[in-house]
């Protein structure tokens, strides 16, 4: 067996032959780092004005919470929906590597902008009782190998001190959401989840994490299916929004 302490030895003369360096630039960064300086400064908050309901930025100089156009006009099933970074550029790019690139160790990283959106007061004034993650159809999941909401949801869940489980699924292989407006996003995921067998979410609150928040159509239906089923409330976290 190796000795705690040659382990530690072998650690240090890795480190030294092979330092830790930035995901994005390559340059040097300290050990559990993954990004430089330089590369978070590129990373883009959202910060208010945006919408109270699904957190779209506003460019404006509105002062307050209000609700966009788009939530106003449709029927919206989840309370609120907070996603913590502009998925642009290097953000873009680390969660395009983690959810296609099979470079899973970067959900550690993704996970943190998750930990970002829990600081936003309409997420942080609530407690919840369950962490769930937005389904992939099983026939997406293992062309992938993984669910991306999953591995976030549960890593998340691990940090936070709460339950996470698997309770919706989705029973409907839909056509891929990117070339879609958002009327055609809402009629594609129609009917495309719903609760497990004997799932039960009867007074429950709800998190319900994602990766990215587009349109916010599919958090909306996943949300409709929860409320239908009984849960007292629904609120989104996603670690970018487009």
């Amino acid at each position: 067996m190796l000795a705690l302490g040659n382990f530690s030895g072998l650690r240090a003369i890795v480190s030294l032959l092979y330092p830790p360096v930035c995901t994005v630039c390559a340059t040097i960064v300290a050990p559990s780092e993954y990004l430089c300086a330089k590369c978070e400064e590129k990373m883009v908050r959202i910060v208010p004005p945006f919408c109270a309901r699904c957190s779209e930025p506003f460019e404006g100089a509105i002062i307050g919470a209000f609700t966009c156009a788009n939530c106003v006009h449709r029927t919206i099933h989840f309370d609120a929906a907070v996603a913590a970074y502009r998925s642009r550029g290097i953000v873009r790019e680390i969660i395009h590597n983690f959810k296609y690139g099979r470079q899973i160790y970067l959900r550690h990283l993704v996970a943190c902008w998750l930990c970002a959106a829990l600081d936003d007061p309409r997420l942080r004034s609530h407690r919840f009782d369950v962490i769930i993650a937005v389904p992939l159809h099983p026939a997406r999941e293992r062309e992938r190998g993984f669910n991306q909401a999953s591995v976030l949801a549960e890593l998340l869940a691990v940090h936070v001190s709460l339950p996470f489980r698997r309770l919706l699924e989705r029973i409907r292989h839909t056509t891929t959401q990117t070339a879609l407006d958002r009327a055609e996003r809402m009629e594609n995921l129609h009917n495309a989840f719903r609760l497990r067998k004997n799932a039960d979410v009867r007074g429950l609150r709800v998190l319900l994490i994602d990766d990215v928040l587009t349109t916010g159509s599919t958090l909306n239906e996943c949300a409709r299916v929860l409320k239908r089923a009984g849960a007292i409330s629904v609120h989104a976290a996603t670690a970018a929004g487009a």
